[in-house]
């Protein structure tokens, strides 16, 4: 990375959410000093002439497309509607604004909902669109599969480097822990926590605790995104069919539900019974990412799962009020 670089203007769309945040202390750590930042009430990302004139006035070089509406499966089937429209109209915005406005870098941040929901393990970068989506997250998965072809087109008509990765499910610092519209780690560390405090003697999990999901501390996501950002082109293209396409980010392994839920409880100090509801979803019977092109970029995951979680529910603890709105 060169100093050059961290001179940059860079702007992080999306900057109080757990991945632009976990961004943001990236990009501080490695001496960036004009990193570019702004809230709800600065910057409605929903409206296309507020941020055309936001990219105008800023003149900025690099984008962090982390923005987004997200949820666990309970908040993708009551609130499809606004978890397509709005993540449709962030990136649509963001993407044009950038070309509109010259800016020849952008990392769009995706999600591993993309994929069919049979789609062959580990799931590689080629899976896209060769198959049925998992029904309860379609519409997300939907507008992310636009925001990869959005970078895309504007590469291929434009001769844009706008760049997307694909995470598999992330979780750490900053996440939320809303009892129905969170994911599955921040859901069972809040359940098992607060279970511990009253002293049950078992907790209940949604699902059979047989699917299998692979999880990745939003710190490594962070450090994934920086260094695919930072590639040189011809290093990128080489690595990426076709040019400048998606990449996966992940671990490369995944674990059981059930197993999960027993690494929390001990993560949470919790002694108790662990009990599984079949009556609820499921979702994809697995989801493991195929992480071997990044491999193959330089980059792979550092933090075990455990520690992860450790430092995850130390956030929590440390941040219960705010976590838990």
């Amino acid at each position: 990375m060169t100093e050059e670089a961290r001179h940059q203007r860079v702007f992080v769309a999306g900057h109080r959410g757990m991945v632009g945040s976990a961004i943001v202390r990236r990009l501080t750590s490695l001496g960036y000093d004009n990193i570019i930042v702004r809230d709800r009430q600065a910057l409605n990302l929903l409206d296309q002439a507020e941020v055309n004139a936001f990219f105008a006035e800023q003149a900025i070089d690099q984008v962090y497309l982390a923005a987004a509406k997200v949820g666990g499966i309970h908040a993708n089937n009551v609130y499809p509607a606004e978890f397509i429209y709005q993540n449709l109209m962030i990136q649509a915005n963001i993407i044009q604004a950038a070309h509109a406005n010259d800016v020849q870098k952008l990392l769009f941040l995706g999600s591993s909902c993309i994929y069919p929901k049979l789609a062959e393990q580990p799931m590689r970068e080629e899976a896209l669109l060769t198959g049925t989506l998992e029904p309860t997250n379609e519409p997300y998965a939907l507008a992310k599969i636009a925001g990869i072809k959005l970078c895309e087109s504007y590469n291929r008509q434009y001769q844009r480097d706008y760049r997307s990765v694909m995470p598999t499910n992330l979780y750490g610092p900053g996440d939320n822990y809303h009892p129905e519209n969170s994911h599955v780690i921040p859901a069972l560390l809040r359940r098992f926590h607060e279970a511990t405090l009253r002293g049950d003697q078992e907790v209940i999990i949604w699902g059979s605790g047989k699917p299998m999901r692979e999880f990745l501390h939003v710190d490594d996501m962070a450090a994934a995104s920086v260094h695919v950002m930072n590639l040189d082109t011809p290093t990128y293209q080489e690595h990426t069919q076709p040019m400048l396409s998606h990449i996966n980010v992940g671990t490369g392994e995944d674990c059981t539900i059930a197993e999960l839920a027993q690494t929390i409880a001990k993560v949470t100090g919790f002694e108790g019974w662990l009990g599984f509801d079949p009556s609820k979803p499921d979702g994809a019977p697995r989801k493991l990412m195929d992480v071997s092109r990044l491999a193959s970029l330089g980059w792979s995951a550092s933090i075990g799962l455990e520690d992860g979680l450790r430092d995850a529910y130390s956030w929590f603890v440390e941040h219960m009020n705010e976590a838990r709105s």
